[in-house]
């Protein structure tokens, strides 16, 4: 279980690249009160030499909120570490995971797990510069370095040097031959090894991801490791943040899908004013809000053309609401 603050959070949405950013994570905060939150992967580059604003601002009704690195430079990623946590973040992660050829090539993501002992270096420096948790996010394995004992080997080492919470994909990667979608489906899910690796580190925090499309794929699992990790699901079909809201946290104050539309609008106002955002880098995210409901066609038909015209509005949101139900 992610541990924000000394409280348990057993479930979380998973960082995605071009998607989980500040706009949707506000979004699915309105549907999930409770779930922890992750950014999408921002590189120690972009923090160190680009608009570190830009990048690490976010809104308070966000949190519990955490901040996703990618970098193999220690020294790099302490001083972004310490960055996050200044900017209010409760977590800082560093992806291990992400099989990307842009990330390759800057020695980020999943090929660091061939080198355990640089990660575990990154991580000590990343503990020693922050006070809030450190946590990894890894495969189960990658291109022919594909057993338990090179998982648990990584694991022990990364461990050793501070880490706590592992979030572990159930599938290795392949970093030639298969894209990145290719490597959310082709090498087979594999949750028995996850579950090793929680039975002989019991004092770590596992978390399971891949893969994980119902309520009752979290409960399973929940029986088994200490949180689950919702990834693409949670962006086709926000609307389940809802039902594990209620089945995983208890909670039976959950907004409709027309209520989190609407609380959508101000939102959207104040990015427009503030910032300047264009109404389609918001109502991008929500197209899916009605997925399986009558009227799911037509609202993302109109969100997929109202916010791309010429002059436009938050009110786009009211019309697309017009033809739901």
């Amino acid at each position: 279980m992610n541990q924000v603050n000394n409280n348990i959070i057993p479930l979380s949405v998973a960082p995605m690249m071009d998607w989980t950013d500040r706009h949707c994570r506000y979004f699915h905060r309105l549907i999930s009160p409770n779930i922890l939150l992750y950014t999408e992967m921002i590189t120690t580059g972009a923090l160190l030499h680009g608009d570190k604003d830009r990048f690490l601002r976010f809104s308070e009704e966000e949190k519990p909120l955490a901040l996703q690195l990618g970098g193999s430079d220690p020294e790099a990623l302490a001083k972004c570490a310490k960055m996050g946590e200044n900017y209010g973040y409760d977590e800082i992660n560093l992806n291990c995971g992400c099989p990307s050829d842009r990330v390759q090539k800057g020695m980020i993501g999943a090929i660091m797990m061939k080198n355990p002992d640089t990660v575990a270096k990154c991580v000590e420096e990343m503990c020693n510069s922050v006070k809030i948790p450190v946590t990894v996010k890894c495969r189960i394995g990658i291109d022919e370095f594909d057993s338990y004992e090179f998982l648990n080997d990584f694991v022990s080492k990364v461990s050793q040097a501070g880490c706590k919470t592992f979030i572990i994909h159930a599938r290795k990667c392949w970093l030639q031959g298969l894209s990145p979608k290719e490597n959310r489906t082709v090498p087979p899910i594999n949750y028995e090894r996850i579950a090793k690796i929680k039975a002989d580190h019991p004092e770590l925090n596992i978390i399971v991801n891949g893969d994980i499309k119902t309520v009752d794929n979290v409960k399973d699992h929940l029986k088994k490791f200490d949180g689950a990790m919702i990834g693409r699901e949670a962006y086709q079909n926000p609307y389940l943040l809802a039902e594990l809201e209620q089945s995983i946290f208890n909670n039976d104050k959950i907004k409709s899908r027309d209520e989190i539309a609407l609380e959508m609008i101000p939102y959207i106002e104040k990015q427009m004013k503030d910032y300047g955002t264009p109404v389609k880098s918001i109502t991008r995210h929500i197209i899916g809000l009605f997925h399986e409901q009558k009227g799911a066609k037509k609202w993302r038909q109109a969100l997929s053309t109202l916010p791309h015209e010429e002059v436009v509005n938050a009110n786009v949101i009211k019309e697309a609401l017009s033809f739901v139900g």
